[in-house]
């Protein structure tokens, strides 16, 4: 189990956030697990059609980092069910009742999938394992320069992988950057199903910030996935209409949960590094309060220092990928990072909800605002 809390990263350990809420006495108020919360994952199956409550359940990403593991790792199709926002707070329960999510090597299925992280000059390995999965599937990976027959595309290049078989991929970290990786087998759907993540490439010699985070945004019309457990409803592509807008697979407050959301933990003074992606169809200006940040890195290009600026809002559009960078120097507190779309930020018909998430200060995670937003989130401590 990874040992680190919030957002993907470089945030706390367990310990330090325990330390810093006073452990379970300070969010004494908060609902159990069990109230509301699904059963742990269980063993996985692939992607046939079984009934939701036979699925097991999505964990929060992990960041795989692949020069550990000899550069190789293998992502496994498999077939999940999302729970969004389980709770019954702030417009919830929103669940996705089934999802095609990714499972790198024996870690746990994830929606979005497993951020793989490797260096600059070290290539990658990456088997898709579709050995029990019901549907065809492929991996496409931005950004980086590769052979004709890694591309991933099907119609290309005349490779897919169907239930059965195993495939894989040779991806050279040639781009530094940050970049998205995705199935591009009837990518209209597959992608809405939840078979996308982040792919990173830190430049040689690569000084890390203080704290640096990945989120995926990522716009999501439920059709499709009540579609395919067997549901009765009309959808069409060419009709989408986005009900439900996640940041790492979560909607508001489930965001702000430290173990299955991505809150993001700062220190007083500390440099944050943000690496996003926009994984959906819809554009997503992404604002933050009380803090401005310079966008330093975007779709594996650097930013020349002389071109950044300071600002609050940056618009990710789809498959962008933008890494912005910031100060910590705000009074210690709990400050909003969320799109400004405003319906984005909604679950349903509740406001506020779907694609908000927060900066939150160390100092300020033993005050009883941070206590009633995790009891909204279902976390007991």
């Amino acid at each position: 189990m990874n040992d680190r809390i919030g957002a993907p990263g470089s945030g706390l350990s367990r310990r330090e956030l325990m330390i810093a809420t006073g452990g379970a006495a300070a969010l004494a108020g908060c609902m159990s697990r069990g109230q509301g919360a699904d059963p742990e994952p269980s063993d996985s199956s692939g992607d046939e059609e079984d009934a939701p409550s036979d699925l097991p359940q999505t964990s929060a990403p992990e960041v795989v980092q692949v020069d550990e593991q000899g550069g190789s790792v293998t992502l496994r199709s498999v077939t999940a069910r999302h729970p969004v926002h389980p709770m019954d707070s702030m417009g919830g329960p929103i669940e996705l009742p089934q999802v095609w999510a990714f499972q790198a090597d024996d870690g746990e299925p994830s929606v979005p999938g497993p951020i793989l992280r490797t260096t600059e000059g070290n290539d990658m390995e990456v088997t898709l394992d579709n050995t029990d999965a019901g549907h065809p599937h492929t991996l496409h990976f931005h950004g980086v320069r590769k052979s004709w027959k890694n591309d991933g595309v099907p119609t290309t290049t005349g490779v897919t992988v169907y239930p059965g078989e195993k495939h894989t991929y040779t991806i050279p970290a040639n781009v530094p950057g940050t970049h998205f990786y995705h199935c591009h087998y009837q990518t209209h759907r597959h992608i809405d199903m939840g078979m996308y993540g982040i792919f990173r490439v830190d430049p040689k010699g690569y000084e890390p910030a203080d704290k640096e985070y990945f989120f995926t945004l990522k716009d999501w019309d439920s059709r499709v996935n009540r579609q395919m457990t067997g549901e009765n409803v009309d959808y069409s592509p060419r009709q989408r209409n986005p009900d439900v807008f996640t940041i790492n697979g979560k909607s508001l407050p489930r965001t702000l949960h430290p173990e299955e959301g991505s809150p993001i933990i700062v220190d007083h003074g500390d440099t944050v590094r943000l690496h996003m992606v926009n994984a959906g169809y819809m554009s997503h200006p992404m604002h933050t309060h009380n803090h401005r940040y310079r966008l330093v890195e975007k779709d594996g290009g650097q930013i020349p220092e002389a071109a950044q600026y300071e600002q609050d809002i940056t618009n990710v559009a789809p498959a962008e990928r933008h890494t912005i960078e910031f100060e910590a120097d705000a009074d210690p507190g709990i400050y909003l990072m969320h799109c400004h779309k405003v319906n984005h930020a909604m679950n349903g018909t509740s406001y506020p909800g779907g694609m908000v998430n927060g900066i939150v200060y160390r100092d300020a995670m033993d005050t009883d605002v941070f206590a009633d937003l995790m009891e909204y989130a279902g976390y007991e401590g």
